[in-house]
């Protein structure tokens, strides 16, 4: 009879800081789904797209340099 393989799987050292920047994502998608609807108001053509991108310009987030990664 084959016996299974047991693997153990060490996280990397640097999942904590992506934990980080995925929840920091989030939140600011959800602020920004908070706030669409009062700013569509005072702006009636804005799309959320843009809406967004104004979230995630204002936060940590725009500060970093995320085109290494997407590369």
């Amino acid at each position: 009879m084959k016996q299974k393989m047991q693997y153990a799987v060490q996280p990397r050292r640097s999942a904590p800081p992506r934990n980080k920047q995925v929840q920091e994502e989030i939140q600011n998608f959800l602020r920004a789904l908070d706030s669409y609807p009062a700013r569509v108001a005072k702006e009636p053509r804005v799309s959320f797209q843009q809406h967004l991108c104004s979230i995630f310009a204002g936060s940590d987030y725009a500060g970093r340099d995320h085109r290494a990664r997407r590369q």
